[in-house]
């Protein structure tokens, strides 16, 4: 049976990139998210193109809603070999850390840290049992670097590189990787470059524009070598 890759938070630009690029060393893709339209289109795009896909629309800010995800996406594909998770949300909008609260940080945390935790404990002991996945999160570079009047979301990754970081060193020698790629561009072809350019907190755009499909085979090497626990892109943004 073909290997699976499940992409949570899947769009035009990196989900379609990563869907292309392990579609062509055979994997099936389940494709995720909450615009079932744009989805759907994808899915259509990926069948032309000899990439088995199927379609789940799924909230991600609802960590509640995970066990039954992945409870369709196993009963539609019968495993799950690899999730990516990398939901991008363009109501999210960067608050500086001297006006953040605890309950403009509390909205956050579901989607960037406790939906992907519910994930992790979702696949991960059948990867276990098997010997071999991969967990991989794409995330912003202010997970990583401070930036002034930046704040908001970067807690929230931050809190979710740690946990990452720390899976990774557990799950080493088992044969299933947990892995990250943490971005400071923005990416070609993606809702988010639709809706314009980034801006740092004093009004200047500072972010270079990434090829999904550079970035997806960024994924597919770590993937393959298990070696790697975060990537920066640009390198030079580490």
């Amino acid at each position: 049976m073909s290997r699976v890759i499940a992409i949570l938070g899947a769009g035009t630009g990196l989900g379609a990139a990563l869907a292309r690029r392990f579609g062509q060393e055979g994997f099936r893709t389940a494709l995720v998210g909450r615009r079932l339209d744009r989805l759907e289109a994808l899915a259509t795009e990926l069948k032309a193109e000899g990439v088995e896909a199927a379609t789940f629309g799924a909230d991600l800010s609802e960590p509640a809603n995970v066990p039954g995800l992945l409870a369709e996406i196993r009963e539609r594909f019968g495993r799950i070999d690899v999730v990516h998770y990398g939901p991008a949300s363009n109501n999210t909008a960067f608050t500086p850390a001297v006006e953040l609260t605890p309950e403009a940080l509390d909205k956050l945390l579901p989607l960037f840290l406790l939906t992907p935790i519910e994930v992790v404990r979702g696949v991960l002991p059948q990867m276990r049992e098997r010997g071999e996945g991969a967990i991989l999160l794409s995330q912003g570079l202010t997970a990583a670097v401070a930036l002034p009047g930046m704040s908001g979301v970067g807690p929230a990754m931050a809190a979710a590189r740690n946990f990452m970081h720390t899976l990774n060193l557990e799950l080493q020698g088992t044969g299933v990787h947990a892995g990250m790629l943490t971005i400071g561009a923005l990416i070609q072809r993606s809702e988010t470059a639709e809706a314009g350019p980034l801006e740092t907190g004093d009004g200047e755009p500072s972010f270079p524009v990434a090829d999904p499909d550079e970035l997806a085979g960024l994924y597919w090497d770590m993937y393959v070598r298990k070696d790697t626990a975060e990537l920066f892109y640009p390198a030079a943004a580490g």
